[in-house]
């Protein structure tokens, strides 16, 4: 089939009210991106001719307000006022559309199906008057629609899970609800179905019994993988298809390269992109835009977000890394954090419980231990010791210090900025600095020791 000659229906319209919320069903997330963007994701790559989504009269802001402009822009929305069905919602587009086409629908809490099983089901020609389904056969079919067939094979219907009796509870074949057909006869059967069960909803499904009775060929398709229709009705399936995802991209990650010590203790709610022999240890999570060079080491526990890490960097359990560009032979943590805006240069050396924000660090600069260094430009080849502060807050506005090259910093001392330290100095431990300091020069600034006399009574 020519892909430009079918158009996709997005029902997203379900009112959701096994989720126990106030917030729609279909932007819970799965994997960090809402459920609908999954599915339109994958349904702007099969490169249709349109995609409408069909939305209640309250999701479409809480929709919007989820997904990415560019995504937005390529969309048709359809406004459901009234739930009576799934039948109902799709008669809500076909007024819309190009009769000459033909309708792929999709359904909005299925964030797991992909363009593979989809380009299969697009494959197979279909029948001027016929339809092609996506079924599975399960174990267990719990909540799906059974797919009812006769002595000869022939799909004759779909029975909804509510309506299912203890005959038809036996079957193993179940629906997914996304199905393929022509326009003028999905109207046609669309015409003709009622609302005359349990649940008093025109039911899309009711269309196959229809097209049987009219001598269409109903044919089916398996997905790719049998987990790709597992579906989202309630907090706990929410659960169930997250760990079903991150598996699926554990699995995704390791065929392309990554070692993981645990497939089922690593978290993906972004992009990776990756070098070689790169190394992630359990309970890794990765947040945003996050790219790996070559031989880089993650250890557990660590949270990655929107990080740029360069070759043989070495990553200790428990950082917490977010918008910083870190280069090449690099160690950080463990128990470090570094906030947004930080540069980490090559060799340099980030220990344990440093947290820095907005930071410029030169070649082979240390900041070991227990240290806060914010809005700071340092220098190559610098040392700061345990418990140093650079005091960049006043109450009101944040301040810059500047840190020369080849300056030895001591422990516990005190950066009150904006302050400039120049090249080559060294600052005692427990000064406390509040003027600049020139090149070369050594700074101490502390309480003179002395003695008293015990007068206690031994």
């Amino acid at each position: 089939m020519n892909k430009k000659e079918f158009i996709i229906i997005i029902l997203a319209a379900g009112k959701g009210v096994r989720m126990c919320s106030k917030i729609s069903k279909i932007v819970y997330k799965i994997g960090g991106k809402p459920m609908i963007w999954h599915v339109i994701n994958t349904a702007v790559k099969l490169n249709s001719s349109g995609i409408y989504v069909v939305h209640n009269s309250t999701n479409k802001s809480m929709i919007i307000n989820s997904l990415d402009p560019e995504m937005i822009c390529s969309i048709h929305w359809v406004l459901q006022s009234d739930q009576f069905g799934t039948g109902h919602a799709v008669q809500q587009v076909l007024s819309l559309l190009d009769i000459n086409k033909k309708v792929l629908i999709l359904y909005a809490d299925l964030p797991l199906i992909t363009t593979r099983t989809l380009n299969k089901l697009l494959s197979i020609q279909l029948i001027d008057d016929g339809i092609l389904l996506l079924t599975a056969k399960l174990v267990n079919p719990q909540e799906y629609g059974r797919v009812v067939r006769n002595d000869s094979g022939e799909v004759i219907k779909i029975a909804e899970n509510a309506d299912v009796d203890r005959q038809l509870f036996a079957l193993k074949e179940v629906y997914s609800g996304i199905l393929l057909a022509d326009i003028v006869h999905l109207k046609y059967w669309l015409s003709k179905i009622t609302n005359d069960n349990k649940q008093g909803e025109f039911y899309l499904t009711e269309i196959v019994d229809i097209a049987y009775r009219k001598g269409s060929v109903i044919n089916t398709v398996e997905p790719m993988c049998i987990n790709e229709i597992k579906g989202v009705n309630n907090k706990l399936q929410l659960a169930e298809v997250e760990r079903l995802y991150q598996r699926r991209e554990s699995e995704r990650l390791s065929l392309s390269g990554i070692i993981f010590s645990d497939l089922d203790r690593f978290d993906l709610r972004g992009d990776l992109l990756h070098g070689l022999d790169v190394q992630i240890d359990n309970n890794v999570i990765i947040e945003g835009q996050v790219s790996l060079g070559n031989r880089v080491k993650v250890g557990s526990g660590c949270i990655l977000k929107n990080v740029v890490v360069g070759d043989d960097v070495v990553i200790l359990p428990y950082t917490i890394i977010d918008g910083v560009q870190i280069n090449s032979n690099c160690t950080i943590g463990p128990f470090a954090r570094l906030r947004p805006g930080c540069k980490l240069g090559k060799l340099s050396k980030i220990g344990n419980f440093v947290e820095m924000k907005n930071v410029y660090l030169g070649y082979g600069a240390k900041v070991n231990h227990f240290s806060y260094i914010g809005d700071t430009d340092i220098g190559l080849m610098i040392n700061i010791g345990a418990g140093a502060v650079t005091c960049n807050y006043d109450g009101i506005s944040k301040h810059k210090t500047i840190i020369g090259d080849n300056v030895f910093i001591g422990s516990n001392t005190q950066l009150v900025a904006p302050i400039t330290i120049g090249n080559s100095v060294t600052i005692g431990a427990g000064t406390t600095v509040t003027q600049n300091v020139p090149d070369g020069k050594t700074v101490v600034s502390r309480i003179r020791q002395f003695f008293i006399k015990n007068r206690r009574k031994s």
